[in-house]
């Protein structure tokens, strides 16, 4: 497990998948580069890879994560994604092992730990509470609880999914982050996670499929903030 950034709670990861890159990309990141800092929400940003240092130099308080990397070494890979090249583009984190980029387990291990080699936060995506009791034992930074039949339908996990998972995870590695995520399509949504016990969440749909994403964005990061304030009582 890397070491050298704790993401501090409540945090939210925007997922633009391939709805959004280039100049559209770069409006909605300094959107929500202004909302981290307004209501002291740490935000990760899935971008394209070609968007990567751009982002990152574009913005003070966004994590910039790539979608994912392969567990392969500097020298012969063409068509991968380095780990040492998401680095120095600017990225502080990768996402692995989404549903649309499923990895092999002997894979997904080696990039866990390559992310740790080269400094690199590790957010690993789970599709069911076995699958993300099993992922923690590789330790990644964060666990992305989400499972799969709820990805873009509106439907978000119940609270004692929330409460099932985060303890299964845990119960394995108590270090390791926990983003229930899926279906989060508004404040009321992200709300409704938060209050239910999580550290954080996320949404793809909610906010790129939204009439004013950068509107959207900020309803869910005030949402968070509002209820991260109300189970802590800050």
């Amino acid at each position: 497990m890397y070491k050298g950034l704790k993401i501090e709670p409540p945090f939210f990861e925007i997922g633009p998948k391939a709805f959004m890159y280039g100049e559209r990309m770069l409006k909605l990141a300094r959107a929500a580069d202004k909302a981290s800092a307004k209501y002291d929400v740490r935000i990760i940003l899935t971008p394209q890879y070609t968007d990567i240092q751009m982002l990152a130099q574009a913005t003070k308080h966004l994590l910039i994560f790539a979608q994912h990397m392969d567990p392969l070494p500097i020298g012969r890979g063409l068509g991968s994604v380095l780990p040492e090249a998401v680095k120095a583009a600017g990225a502080v984190g990768v996402m692995l092992n989404h549903a649309e980029k499923p990895m092999a387990t002997g894979d997904l291990r080696k990039a866990i730990k390559r992310a740790d080699e080269v400094g690199l936060v590790s957010i690993v995506c789970a599709d069911s509470m076995e699958e993300a009791a099993a992922i923690a034992h590789f330790s990644p930074n964060i666990i992305v609880a989400e499972p799969t039949e709820l990805i873009g339908t509106g439907q978000t996990s119940d609270k004692q999914y929330v409460i099932e998972t985060t303890s299964a995870i845990k119960r394995v590695n108590p270090e390791i982050q926990v983003l229930p995520a899926a279906g989060i399509k508004n404040g009321a949504d992200v709300y409704k996670m938060i209050k239910a016990g999580a550290e954080a969440t996320g949404t793809t749909s909610g906010i790129m499929k939204a009439e004013d994403p950068e509107a959207m964005m900020e309803e869910m990061i005030r949402a968070a903030r509002e209820a991260w304030n109300e189970v802590h009582g800050k």
